[in-house]
Formats: structure tokens, C-alpha cells, sequence
């Protein structure tokens, strides 16, 4: 169980922009950059995912937090980096399984679909808990195109 402090890139569209503001005040404690959006006016969810992506991609932070309303949209798009695996966490185990046998780097929460207590939850689970590595990690490697 990790219990270092990470450094993380959050970002959210409108969906999200509530569970956002939560989750950053949650993680005070961490060194965050929030890339957006900063209202609940409709925006374009692609327009935050690759900001936080190519943050964690180039290694300016150690993970990303995306939020959506079903986070299949930031998922997508934040998948489409060679270097990022986004994972959609709906629950604490799926948040612990991602890192532990995936080793994500990009969270996404379903704002719609979850409550505000347990978003906060499954972003604990994912951030305390550590790549297993082994078997896994051949697993991993064939992931990149």
C-alpha cells in the first residue's frame, strides 16, 4: 500500500465539475494542477482528457484524475496517449484491480453513476495501492501499439 505524495492532474468536464472540486479538496494534501474545466457551462470533454494525459505521459505528474458523466468519453480519449492506461473505476475493488494488475495512471470516475463519498473512496483505493508487477507486468508491457 502506497502512502507517498503523489502528484496529480485532474480535469473534468461539466458532468464532472462538482465531483472535481470535491476530489481536489479531498486531496489537498497531494501536489495537484487542475487543467479544467472550472464551471458547470457544457464543454467539450476531449479538451481536458489531453491536457491530463500528456501531463502523466510525459511524466510531469505521477497520475491523472479525469471525471465525466459516465467516463467513457475521457476514458477514450485520454486512452489514445501510448503512454497512459485509463481506467474506469465505478467501485473500489475495480479502482484497486486497476492499479494493482494494470498499473493505470489515469482514474475515471462516472460522476453520474456514483456517489460523491464514494468517488472519494475509489480515488483513495487507487492512489494507495501499488502495481503488483510479475506476472502482470508482461501483461502491461503488450498493452502499447
Amino acid at each position: 500500500m502506497s502512502t507517498w505524495k503523489h502528484r496529480i492532474a485532474i480535469g473534468a468536464d461539466h458532468a464532472g465539475f462538482d465531483y472535481k472540486a470535491l476530489v481536489i479538496k479531498h486531496l489537498h494534501h497531494h501536489e495537484l494542477k487542475d487543467f479544467g474545466t472550472y464551471s458547470t457551462e457544457s464543454v467539450d470533454y476531449p479538451d481536458f482528457s489531453h491536457p491530463v494525459a500528456e501531463a502523466v505521459e510525459k511524466g510531469d505528474f505521477d497520475i491523472g484524475i479525469l471525471i465525466c458523466g459516465s467516463a467513457n468519453g475521457v476514458a477514450m480519449a485520454a486512452n489514445k496517449h501510448q503512454g497512459i492506461r485509463a481506467a474506469i473505476c465505478w467501485t473500489e475493488e475495480l479502482a484497486g484491480l486497476a492499479r494493482s494488475h494494470n498499473n493505470a495512471n489515469v482514474l475515471c470516475i462516472p460522476a453520474r453513476f456514483i456517489t460523491p463519498e464514494l468517488a472519494l473512496q475509489i480515488t483513495d483505493k487507487f492512489l494507495n495501492t501499488d502495481f503488483e508487477g510479475g506476472r502482470h507486468q508482461n501483461r502491461v508491457d503488450k498493452i502499447s501499439c
